[in-house]
């Protein structure tokens, strides 16, 4: 399973990680493990992001390592996290990054679907939508090489999955999933402090709590209760992204409402980008994200288009009703 991307990082010295657009528990502490592991296997690792790591995520060490200026002197890629050209869009029009993943070689681990994505370049993947993080793959993998997972990778590699599995507690979640975060607590990692941490950075000033109530108050229910959705404009993202992720402050809620099944926060650009959030309690959210050409997880995944706002509404009840439908049928 792993021979080709063993062998391709056996051969290379320098290595850039990749993460995509939308960086989160799993790609970061992917990332981080991974560059711990291969670091310890004498390799010189850089990680890559496009854009800011958002501030909540600062609990996990080394987020401060992730750089956004392409790294010009690797001689292999490795993504995490996704298959998926649209979360790498930004990186893609750095001048440079595209040329190199089309002359180099470029390496995928990924859960989120049972074949490779849409990357518009070869790549040497390894994709188990069964893992309910990307760690879980990187774990196996890990143990194949023969790799030292240190206290550190464990740690990061133990908070991807925690926060993919959403504490372990997912309908994704494996007794593998136990297994492998049992051995990565065996090998160093903390959960009470890794929890204590996050509780930190969790805490929220006054007036990021007076921002979630007019959110709520713009919660919009369609499709008979069926869909929540609530809108982040622009000027919500200049001022309170930086220090708190809107989407974040809100989705647990909307999904929390009785008659909710599927809850969507959607984010507007000034160029006509749209993104889209989607938590679910029925596992469609996957397709409803592939109505617009976007991925994830069948209870998580996300979304990005350039349309009207309310185009994109009215083909999400569109999305989800078809989705829950199909899915109603399916166990009925």
């Amino acid at each position: 399973m792993f021979d080709s991307i063993l062998k391709t990082l056996n051969e290379a010295q320098k290595i850039v990680i990749i993460q995509a657009e939308n960086p989160d528990g799993d790609s970061l502490g992917s990332s981080l493990a991974l560059e711990e592991l291969l670091s310890e296997a004498g390799k010189d690792v850089k990680l890559y992001c496009a854009i800011d790591i958002p501030k909540y995520m600062h609990y996990i060490k080394g987020w401060d390592r992730v750089e956004k200026d392409w790294p010009t002197d690797r001689e292999v890629a490795l993504i995490v996290d996704t298959s998926a050209e649209a979360l790498i869009q930004q990186a893609l029009a750095q001048p440079g990054v595209r040329h190199f993943l089309e002359t180099h070689p470029v390496i995928v681990i990924d859960h989120h679907q049972d074949e490779e994505g849409d990357l518009p370049f070869e790549t040497i993947s390894v994709v188990d939508s069964k893992a309910v993080a990307t760690s879980e793959i990187l774990y196996r993998l890990a143990k194949e090489a023969g790799w030292t997972i240190t206290p550190e990778a464990a740690e990061s590699m133990f908070i991807s999955i925690q926060a993919d599995s959403l504490g372990l507690t997912t309908q994704s979640t494996t007794a593998d999933s136990y297994q492998v975060a049992a051995d990565l607590v065996a090998l160093g990692a903390n959960p009470a402090e890794i929890e204590g941490r996050r509780r930190e950075y969790m805490k929220k000033p006054a007036d990021i709590l007076e921002y979630k109530g007019k959110l709520i108050e713009r919660i919009e229910y369609l499709l008979d209760g069926k869909l929540a959705t609530v809108h982040i404009p622009w000027d919500d993202i200049q001022e309170y992204s930086d220090r708190y992720n809107p989407s974040v402050l809100v989705l647990e809620e909307m999904r929390m409402v009785d008659t909710v099944q599927v809850a969507v926060a959607i984010k507007t650009y000034p160029d006509g980008k749209l993104t889209g959030k989607i938590r679910v309690n029925a596992p469609v959210a996957d397709q409803i994200a592939g109505y617009f050409g976007g991925g994830g997880h069948e209870y998580a995944a996300g979304f990005k288009v350039f349309e009207n706002y309310d185009t994109i509404i009215q083909e999400l009840v569109t999305a989800t009703d078809k989705a829950l439908t199909d899915y109603e049928s399916s166990i009925s």
